[in-house]
């Protein structure tokens, strides 16, 4: 049988054996909204745990509006058209606001691919600034967290009196959920940040995975950073398989996106049967599967639907090829995982994005790991294969499955990836 799976913009079909399927996982999802450009200044007129932006925004001179960087898929271009249409109803002037991009550790938006990300009329008559993590001089320190945590943000954001997040609630493999408080913290966070709550300490709690926001470390410290860096409203929103919104949550930082967490988690988990030996996933397809870095995502995903010491089979366009110059040395210098997340639990020992290696030994602890990638094929970049195993199809990794497992194997297929949450 043929299973189609994400993959870059057109998808892959996939050739699987259906005596061998034990299930195809997928979410349950949510209707689009009819009328979402209607519905958002709904939202914003009923916002929740807050009133409503027009009352809230009355006589603040600076407003930043937080949008994320062009890796993720939120419909940013609709939700910006819309919110600056209304705070010109509301009379605040274009030279009052500034958008910020929330970058994190990842490029700069620039020229067409800014273009791309808001259209040609808000690139050619807004003030657009793109946050750079690793500029010290471009961040202001505003205290620490409970934790310890130094407290680093844009200096854009603090000198603006009314502050406005954007973003896209999806499962995420850290945080529980994206979205919401992301938009601060790593959003327009400085590098040195990162240490902390991209650190060990953090990310190897159990509680710091998919779609769980109880007790997650990960998401109870970046919350209590972007109440001290201030929000005054989010306007967050939920999408499909084919980017369309299906809800919408604006209004206060916490309350509007527990609404939106809770709305996401009914969508994207799935129950499942049981695990199987091998599991089939994607990276997601477009923007997400453009770099190896954020396919790891996917194979942390799967975790929960393979069984231990199987496998899984990851698909990945992979078109930018690993990620940043520091993934890129990680993955292809370090070939002991153990060791290496043994190096990182040392106080004296940090690099950037060395926190998604880490995730990937976590997959990499539980199931081998086949990656298929027409660009990583091509790619100059050599991998460990005690880390993952480039494959020419996605086939030649079941045929390797069924060999080491048997031909009655079982196979659990995910077309989504990593917006599906498999749970048993």
């Amino acid at each position: 049988m043929k299973i189609k799976i994400s993959y870059g913009s057109e998808g892959l079909e996939v050739e699987v054996n259906k005596a061998n399927v034990l299930e195809i996982i997928e979410s349950k999802g949510a209707f689009p909204v009819a009328d979402p450009k209607s519905a958002l200044i709904k939202s914003f007129a009923n916002p929740i745990g807050s009133s409503s932006l027009k009352e809230k925004i009355k006589d603040k001179k600076k407003i930043c509006i937080v949008i994320s960087d062009s890796t993720r898929a939120v419909p940013t271009k609709l939700i910006l058209e819309t919110l600056l249409g209304e705070l010109k109803n509301y009379g605040i002037k274009k030279e009052q606001i500034t958008i910020l991009i929330a970058t994190g550790l990842h490029r700069p938006n620039l020229d067409e691919e800014l273009e791309s990300l808001v259209g040609k009329h808000i690139k050619e008559n807004y003030s657009i600034i793109n946050h750079y993590a690793r500029d010290r001089e471009t961040c202001e320190y505003i205290g620490k967290t409970k934790r310890g945590t130094p407290i680093v943000i844009d200096k854009a954001y603090l000198a603006c009196d009314f502050r406005i997040l954007t973003g896209l609630i999806e499962p995420h493999f850290m945080a529980g959920f994206s979205g919401g408080r992301k938009a601060i913290c790593p959003g327009i966070s400085y590098m040195d940040m990162f240490k902390h709550f991209h650190g060990p300490a953090i990310l190897e709690s159990p509680y710091a995975s998919t779609a769980n926001i109880e007790n997650n470390p990960f998401h109870l410290e970046s919350t209590e950073i972007a109440k001290k860096a201030g929000v005054d409203f989010i306007v967050n929103v939920t999408i499909d398989k084919n980017k369309k919104i299906t809800g919408i949550f604006s209004g206060d930082l916490e309350e509007a996106f527990y609404d939106g967490a809770a709305f996401c988690s009914a969508s994207s988990c799935a129950k499942i049967k049981g695990e199987a030996d091998i599991v089939i996933t994607s990276g997601g397809g477009l923007p997400l599967d453009a770099t190896l870095y954020q396919a790891v995502k996917g194979m942390v995903s799967a975790m929960p639907a393979v069984k231990k010491g199987g496998m899984i089979i990851i698909a990945s366009e992979c078109v930018e090829e690993i990620g940043s110059n520091e993934f890129t040395q990680l993955i292809t210098r370090e070939d002991n995982l153990e060791a290496f997340i043994e190096k990182i639990k040392r106080p004296d020992y940090f690099v950037i994005d060395q926190w998604e290696l880490e995730e990937l030994a976590k997959a990499r602890r539980k199931a081998e790991i086949y990656l298929y990638s027409h660009c990583m094929l091509k790619s100059k970049y050599s991998i460990p294969s005690s880390t993952l195993k480039i494959v020419s199809s996605v086939e030649e990794a079941i045929n390797i499955g069924l060999e080491k497992y048997g031909k009655d194997a079982s196979i659990n297929v995910i077309p989504e990836g990593p917006y599906t949450v498999p749970f048993i």
